[in-house]
């Protein structure tokens, strides 16, 4: 009996080449998605800016855990900010700093609570907030972030 002769498939070159490069390339994403974000610099406020942090008030603050289209957790910061003062604000930006279970920031971001495009925050009045973050590390210790006024602009 005469066996069949058995046919040596060799895989292309240009195959085994756009592989290796799909590697690579998922490699450096990964890469690049992984590593710590870069925290910018707090520009210092104005004295003037200091002096009303004092009227403007946090309250109702509450955090929740969501997933995100890309199967991301985004971790969102809702609550109130309130402007006790005489002044209309334009822009309020807080720095939110989260911890790990010894104390030890692992993740710092700044955040508008109050944008120009949704109109000044008029003295005496409260507006909700919502504060989305999706590249705070796995170490941090699930508690709610220290939020800080970093930034106050001032209405004309």
């Amino acid at each position: 009996m005469i066996e069949p002769k058995k046919e040596k498939k060799e895989i292309p070159v240009a195959v085994i080449v756009a592989a290796i490069a799909v590697l690579l390339c998922g490699g450096g994403a990964a890469w690049y998605l992984s590593r710590p974000v870069p925290v910018e610099p707090d520009t210092p406020a104005s004295s003037e800016a200091k002096a009303y942090v004092r009227n403007l008030g946090l309250a109702d603050v509450e955090m929740k855990a969501a997933e995100s289209f890309a199967d991301r957790r985004v971790i969102e910061v809702l609550g109130k900010i309130s402007n006790k003062g005489d002044r209309p604000v334009k822009e309020v930006a807080l720095t939110c700093i989260f911890s790990d279970i010894a104390g030890q920031h692992v993740h710092r971001e700044k955040s508008a609570v109050v944008r120009v495009k949704d109109g000044a925050l008029k003295p005496g009045e409260t507006r909700n907030f919502r504060l989305p973050f999706d590249t705070v590390p796995s170490s941090w210790n699930q508690a709610l972030p220290q939020m800080v006024i970093a930034q106050i602009v001032f209405d004309q």
